[in-house]
């Protein structure tokens, strides 16, 4: 991972700017004998602000950041004048990052449109000047108001990719063979087990000129709820997927039980993923006879809409692009 441009998580301590203290004058002109009060506000201190940035799709340019200090307020001056405002500080961020208190885990907001901002910690509020405080029975107050004080914290910021299908599927199933067969994406591939230690995204080109994106996320084991294998690392990247496309090799002993298991990762994690639309696709179809496909066909679940695909002959590609097309532009289809 330490090699890795793919970034989905870091940490943060982040401190908002204090707000500038209100001035104590009074007026001291030539020929203008008791002046009376004229001391300005402070200035406002900067937020913390996350804006989202359609541009990015990972926080890797925040990895060895590890802290952010917005500016404090200035001071009021003489001549009530207002001290100036601290300026924000802004952290741009992939769409689909979510913030949240590092300790207390409180959700501090979410990005999801481009240029969205969510301000994560206001600056102080700028003190009054003694100016502010005159009243006719209290005519020169030799007092000022300070600033309110800047807020701090640690900030853990993550991101949930924003994909129209999500990979689901054992390692060595072929799901990165399938990403770079029907897109532009290079995933590496390899003949062993967890060849994906990051999530890969790739844009598939579908007939006048539609296209849909496909995320593909490391592969699950059984107990990964439990934090087996990769655990639930990047089970978060399809939680904001449309579709679930799970992919069972056709050389499985049980492509029904395999499935089975895999949705049961998937429910023991987050029981609302049981809610999105699902696609199974028997990868590897070129390794199996004819026979052998209709036995594993009489065993699959009847409500899920299902392909057999081979990426290495492109056979089924097709059906399964059409599919998934279905699948995203009938929001009624109930799966």
């Amino acid at each position: 991972m330490s090699g890795s441009n793919f970034v989905d998580y870091v940490k943060i301590f982040c401190r908002s700017g204090k707000g500038g203290n209100g001035s104590m004058h009074f007026n001291r002109a030539k020929y203008v004998p008791k002046g009376g009060p004229d001391g300005g506000d402070g200035g406002k201190g900067g937020d913390v602000v996350m804006r989202g940035n359609a541009q990015m799709w990972t926080l890797l340019h925040l990895r060895y950041t590890k802290h952010l200090f917005a500016e404090d307020g200035e001071s009021g001056g003489a001549n009530q004048r207002t001290g100036a405002s601290g300026k924000n500080i802004y952290i741009d961020v992939p769409l689909g990052s979510t913030a949240y208190d590092a300790d207390t885990h409180e959700p501090l907001g979410e990005v999801t449109e481009d240029g969205q901002e969510i301000v994560l910690m206001r600056g102080g509020r700028g003190g009054k000047g003694n100016t502010f405080f005159k009243t006719s029975t209290m005519q020169a107050p030799k007092f000022s108001q300070p600033g309110e004080p800047s807020e701090e914290r640690w900030i853990v910021i993550e991101l949930k990719l924003l994909a129209d299908v999500g990979l689901v599927g054992f390692p060595n199933a072929g799901k990165s063979t399938l990403l770079s067969t029907v897109s532009a994406a290079k995933p590496e591939i390899a003949d062993y087990p967890f060849t994906t230690l990051t999530p890969n995204l790739g844009i598939v080109p579908y007939y006048d000129f539609k296209s849909f994106i496909m995320a593909d996320i490391p592969g699950i084991i059984e107990g990964a709820a439990e934090g087996k294998g990769l655990g639930i690392r990047f089970l978060r990247h399809i939680e904001r997927n449309s579709i679930l496309l799970f992919l069972i090799s056709a050389d499985s002993p049980d492509v029904k039980e395999s499935y089975d298991i895999l949705l049961n990762e998937l429910k023991k994690y987050n029981p609302d993923l049981l809610d999105k639309k699902r696609i199974l696709a028997v990868s590897k179809c070129d390794l199996i006879d004819e026979d052998t496909m209709k036995n594993i066909r009489r065993h699959l679940p009847k409500k899920v809409p299902h392909v057999f695909i081979s990426s290495a002959t492109n056979q089924g590609i097709k059906e399964l692009k059409d599919l998934i097309w279905l699948c995203i532009t009938d929001d009624d289809n109930e799966l």
